[in-house]
């Protein structure tokens, strides 16, 4: 099981450090450079570099208390039995 678990975090690495490079690269240095280049073709509009992240944030933190607010039902029954 080992190996599976290093083959794992080595593929979460890769897509992490992926996503970061491209996000990095599509806020940060993409402005700089002039609207009729071809890298352009690559990224989303600038509109979405604020969108993706809020949306994504949102729903992480909906999950998170829908996660506690169901291990509080889950604990308050198990104190009745």
């Amino acid at each position: 099981m080992e190996v599976a678990d290093k083959a794992v975090g080595l593929l979460l690495t890769i897509t992490s450090l992926s996503i970061f490079t491209y996000y990095t690269f599509w806020v940060i240095i993409l402005p700089f450079v002039d609207r009729g280049h071809f890298v352009h073709n690559y990224f989303l509009p600038q509109e979405y570099a604020i969108l993706i992240p809020v949306f994504a944030g949102v729903a992480l933190l909906s999950f998170l208390s829908m996660f506690v607010g169901y291990v509080m039902l889950k604990s308050k029954k198990k104190k009745k039995a």
